[in-house]
C-alpha cells in the first residue's frame, strides 16, 4: 500500500475521493473549508440539511463534487474541533477506510489532519499509515477463494504548503515499519496450531535474521533447554508430541558494550490448559496463546526495518500444554533454571512457568531492563477488559514509559500493582513457591510470581490477555502491543 504525501491545493488534487473532515460547530476547517469555497457553498449546503453529519465516525459519500477535482468526497464527522485529538482522528480515519473498503475506491487522499487543530505532522502520517493498514488487513492465506474486489491500494496524505516534509516522511516510514511488525504478529496469532507450532515460530524468526543484517538468531532445543536446567519451562511441554523451543534473536543496533532491552514473550501456540483442562467452549481461541511471542517478533521486525541506535535481544520460549501420559500434574514439583523449585497447583497456569526460565535465561545478555509479554491470565481481561494493556512493575520510572509509549502509539496501557501481599497466596508447604493462587487479583497473583525471578533487573510485565486478539464475529489477532514495544524502544535509544 502506497501513502504519497499531498502538499497542493486540495480543490485542484485529482482524486477518486477526496476524505474530509466535519465539525459539529459548524465551522468548516482546513481543506473543507477550502474545497467549499471552490464548489461554491456546497458542503456547508450539505451539513446544514442534514446530508452530513459532525458526530464522530459518522460518514457521507458524495458525488456531486463540482469545482474540485475529485471524483467523489467522504465527508467524515470529527466531533468537536477543540476536542480533535490524535484518538478521535484514529476513529475517523477507521470509519473513512471501513466506509471506502466496499466502495471499489483504489485511491484516496486524507485530509484530516490538514490543518486540524493540534495536528503533529510526524504523527499524523504515521498514524495514517498505521491506522489505514490495520483497517484493510484480511487474514485469508488458507482460504480457497478471496475477495477478488478492487481494494483501497493508495491513500494520499494531505499537508499545508510549508510543512516540514522530513518530519512527514519520517512518520510515514516509522508508520509502514509498525504496520509490517503489527500484520506479522496478527499473521501468526491467526495462523491455526497445526501450523503455528513452536517450530514454526522459530522458522519465522530465522527469516528476519536472514531478512536483516543487524540480526542474528539461535534456536535451542528440548535436550539443550535440559542441560540448561529449564525443568519449569520443560515440565510445561512434557505432554506434548511438538517439540518445544527456545528463540534467541538479536538486534544489533548499537555497540558491542551497550546493555540491550531483553523482550520476552510467551509462546505457547496451543493451551488445552493440559490436565487441569480447560472447558471446551472458546477453546479454539487458544491459538492466540502465543501472542506474547508473536508480539516481540513483530516488534523486532520493525526494529530491524528502522534500525535505531540501540540493541534489543528477544526470548521465546515456545510450546504446547497438551494433556498425556507423560503429562505434568497437579502436585508435581519442578525445578525453574534459577534453581527455585515450584509446586504445580495448576497445569493450566503454565505461562509463567515457561516465562520465569527465559527471564533467567536472559539475565545473561545483562539487559539494562527487561519486558515480558504474554496472554497470562483471565483476570486481566476482568480488571481492564479489552481497552487496556496491563503494566506490572515496581521501577516507577519503566512503568511510567511503558504507558506513555501506549498513548504516543494509541496502544493503551495501565499500570497495575504487584505488592508482595499479592504473594501471600502463593506460599507452598513443600517447594519453593506455588504456580497458582487465589483468584482474586490473579492477575497481581501471576505478576508476582513473576516477580520471584527479577532480582536486580529492571523488569516490566505487560499482560495482553485482553488486548492481544477479538473474538465472535470479528475473531482475529490485533498485533498489540507491537505500537507499544516499537514506540518504547525508539525512545529507548535517546535516553
Amino acid at each position: 500500500m502506497e501513502f504519497p504525501v499531498k502538499t497542493g491545493a486540495p480543490a485542484s488534487q485529482r482524486t477518486e475521493c477526496a476524505i474530509l473532515p466535519v465539525f459539529d460547530d459548524g465551522r468548516l476547517l482546513g481543506a473543507t473549508k477550502e474545497l467549499d469555497t471552490a464548489a461554491r457553498g456546497l458542503i456547508k449546503q450539505l451539513v446544514r440539511n442534514g446530508d452530513a453529519s459532525a458526530r464522530l465516525g459518522a460518514t457521507a459519500l458524495i458525488h456531486r463534487t463540482q469545482g474540485t477535482a475529485a471524483t467523489r468526497w467522504l465527508l467524515v464527522g470529527c466531533g468537536k474541533a477543540g476536542d480533535f485529538n490524535a484518538k478521535r482522528f484514529a476513529a475517523a480515519l477507521g470509519a473513512a477506510i471501513n466506509a471506502l473498503r466496499g466502495t471499489g475506491t483504489k485511491e484516496a487522499i486524507s485530509y484530516l489532519g490538514y490543518a486540524a487543530p493540534e495536528a503533529v505532522p510526524y504523527q499524523t502520517a504515521r498514524q495514517t499509515v498505521e491506522i489505514a493498514r490495520a483497517a484493510l488487513y484480511r487474514f485469508d492465506e488458507l482460504k480457497s477463494r478471496t475477495d477478488a474486489a478492487a481494494k483501497l491500494a493508495r491513500i494520499g496524505i494531505g499537508f499545508p504548503r510549508g510543512t516540514d516534509l522530513a518530519d512527514v516522511r519520517r512518520g510515514i516510514k516509522v508508520g509502514l515499519a509498525i504496520a509490517n511488525g503489527s500484520d506479522l504478529a496478527r499473521d501468526l496469532g491467526n495462523r491455526p496450531p497445526n501450523v503455528c507450532t513452536p517450530s514454526h515460530l522459530a522458522d519465522t524468526a530465522r527469516q528476519l535474521a536472514k531478512k536483516f543484517p543487524r540480526m542474528n538468531v539461535k534456536v535451542l532445543t528440548e535436550v539443550e533447554m535440559k542441560r540448561l536446567g529449564m525443568g519449569a519451562l520443560l515440565s510445561v511441554t512434557q505432554g506434548a508430541e511438538e517439540p518445544a523451543r527456545l528463540i534467541v534473536l538479536e538486534y544489533r543496533g548499537a555497540g558491542p558494550k551497550a546493555a540491550p532491552i531483553a523482550l520476552c514473550g510467551k509462546g505457547v501456540t496451543f493451551d488445552t490448559g493440559g490436565i487441569s483442562l480447560k472447558p471446551p467452549p472458546k477453546m479454539d481461541e487458544m491459538k492466540f496463546d502465543m501472542c506474547g511471542a508473536a508480539s516481540v517478533l513483530g516488534a523486532l521486525a520493525a526494529i530491524g526495518e528502522l534500525e535505531p541506535a540501540c540493541n534489543v535481544v528477544g526470548v521465546i520460549p515456545a510450546c504446547e500444554n497438551m494433556p498425556g501420559g507423560r503429562a505434568t500434574v497437579p502436585g508435581d514439583i519442578v525445578k525453574s533454571m534459577s534453581g527455585q523449585t515450584i509446586e504445580i497447583i495448576n497445569t493450566d497456569a503454565e505461562g509463567r512457568l515457561i516465562l520465569c526460565d527465559a527471564i533467567t535465561y536472559a539475565r545473561r545478555y545483562k539487559p539494562r531492563c527487561l519486558i515480558d509479554v504474554a496472554t497470562l491470565t483471565g483476570a486481566c481481561v476482568v480488571a481492564l477488559g479489552h481497552v487496556y494493556t496491563a503494566v506490572f512493575s515496581p521501577d516507577d520510572k519503566l512503568a511510567a514509559e511503558l504507558v506513555a509509549a501506549g498513548d504516543r502509539a494509541l496502544d493503551l496501557a495501565w499500570r497495575m500493582p504487584v505488592h508482595d501481599e499479592y504473594g501471600e497466596t502463593l506460599r507452598s508447604n513443600f517447594a519453593d513457591v506455588a504456580n497458582s493462587g487465589t483468584r482474586d487479583g490473579g492477575a497481581s497473583v501471576a505478576a508476582n510470581f513473576l516477580g520471584r525471578f527479577t532480582e536486580g533487573l529492571r523488569w516490566a510485565h505487560l499482560d495482553i490477555a485482553g488486548v492481544a486478539w477479538r473474538a465472535n464475529a470479528n475473531k482475529g489477532s490485533t498485533g498489540r502491543p507491537v505500537p507499544l514495544l516499537v514506540d518504547f524502544l525508539l525512545n529507548s535509544e535517546r535516553q
